[in-house]
């Protein structure tokens, strides 16, 4: 008995000492990961939900610092607005790393990079560029003097705040908005625009160790990234692809497509497959839109293009709908994103090369829908409208004519007709023929 308590107690105190060192690896393993994110595009509010839950990962299991990998050409500033206001209220260091080379941060990717608690840069990457959209894409003629200071003056306080924040270069984060300018990295590095140059992931995860950040509610945390693993942290499959069709290429495709498609089914009921595709093109064509600046006059004038298309083949105008669709279509296309940044334009390229495809698809349907209405018709009584018949019987005014091996009663509508004479086909009344003279 003594022996099965001696060895009952070793069990125990094996199993202890084993879940004591498996908790023990697993709050080490917890305390030096480091969770990194990917941003290569635009700033939408589609990217601003994966950042978000990017930062709420790592709070909830304990990572040591968020890492945001950006490459950006700007984009919409209520989306960056949040991104910062997430970056800002983490309860983990949040590392902004412009990468890989050749990489940027512009526009909003400029305010994003100096609200980190951490700035760093890839070589041979810039930032600045951070004059606001309405600024710097042509929406600057359509606000007044007092507009454009008011624009300017928000701006400027929010990029100073931010940059003061982590005693960062202010004076250059102004110039950034006033001026539009940009620096290079080791530019930025000597400026004190960001905090550290890095030629890779490894190397900056090895520079971060032993660097002292502040965070919001005041606490100082020292980063311990020795030996720290990597964990990436991906979008969902449905986050990259709406990630995917927020772009303005691909919403003006989609919403061509969707015309396209509900045009098809309406002019040939029944085929479905047509319309499903239409439909589900007119939903994400939407979704596109509204997370993108969109002109809604534009919109409407790519509706009204293909009314105008439906107009054309419902009636006979001779081209003047056709013409009308056109025009409105290239025009809708160059107004869908007007006044946003350049970022946000619809490819030229593109516009002609779907107007040209949909002006064609509707030419052939109008040729066909004419040639329909012209064509006489191949069966019942219309078929024998115009043609020739052989008087069999004097018809005077009424007698017998052969047509297609088949005697009928005629009757004619001016003067006596001869047997063997031939006649024309007018009108039809019942089996009865009505019948003229062949001049």
């Amino acid at each position: 008995m003594k022996s099965m308590r001696r060895i009952a107690r070793i069990l125990l105190i094996l199993i202890g000492l084993l879940l004591a060192l498996s908790l023990t690896a697993r709050a080490q393993t917890g305390s030096s990961r480091i969770d990194v994110l990917t941003v290569k595009g635009t700033i939408n509010p589609v990217l601003t939900d994966y950042i978000t839950r990017g930062i709420e990962q790592a709070e909830d299991t304990g990572a040591t610092a968020v890492i945001i990998q950006m490459d950006t050409p700007g984009g919409l500033d209520d989306a960056m607005r949040d991104i910062i206001q997430s970056i800002i209220n983490s309860r983990v260091p949040v590392v902004v790393y412009v990468s890989p080379a050749g990489a940027r941060a512009a526009s909003a990717g400029a305010y994003i990079t100096l609200s980190a608690h951490v700035a760093a840069m890839a070589p041979n990457t810039n930032i600045g560029s951070a004059t606001p959209v309405a600024l710097g894409s042509g929406g600057e003629a359509q606000m007044s003097e007092e507009m454009k200071r008011k624009v300017i003056n928000d701006a400027i306080a929010y990029i100073r705040d931010l940059a003061s924040r982590h005693e960062r270069n202010a004076e250059w984060a102004e110039k950034a908005v006033r001026d539009g300018v940009s620096a290079t990295s080791q530019e930025a590095l000597q400026l004190n625009v960001v905090d550290m140059v890095a030629s890779d992931l490894n190397t900056l995860i090895s520079q971060l160790n032993g660097r002292k950040v502040t965070l919001i509610d005041g606490r100082e945390i020292v980063l311990n990234t020795s030996g720290a693993t990597i964990n990436y942290i991906e979008m969902k499959l449905i986050e990259d692809f709406l990630y995917t069709i927020a772009d303005p290429n691909i919403a003006y495709l989609l919403l061509s497509l969707a015309m396209l498609g509900i045009m098809v089914e309406i002019f040939n009921p029944g085929l479905i497959f047509p319309g499903v595709v239409g439909a589900i093109s007119l939903l994400l064509a939407f979704f596109s839109l509204g997370v993108l600046p969109v002109n809604w006059a534009g919109v409407l004038l790519i509706a009204l293009a293909f009314g105008l298309f439906i107009g054309e083949v419902l009636t006979t105008t001779f081209g003047l709908f056709t013409a009308g669709g056109v025009i409105s279509l290239v025009l809708g296309s160059l107004m869908l994103f007007k006044g946003a940044s350049p970022i946000f334009q619809i490819d030229p390229w593109l516009i002609a090369g779907v107007t040209i495809i949909i002006a064609a698809a509707f030419a052939f349907v109008i040729h066909r829908a004419i040639s329909a209405h012209r064509k006489q018709a191949a069966t019942g009584r219309e078929e024998l409208l115009g043609k020739r018949a052989v008087v069999k019987e004097a018809i005077d005014p009424e007698g017998t004519v052969f047509y297609k091996g088949e005697l009928w009663t005629a009757i004619s509508e001016k003067g006596r007709i001869k047997p063997g004479e031939e006649v024309i086909i007018t009108a039809v009344d019942g089996l009865i023929l009505h019948v003229t003279r062949k001049e």
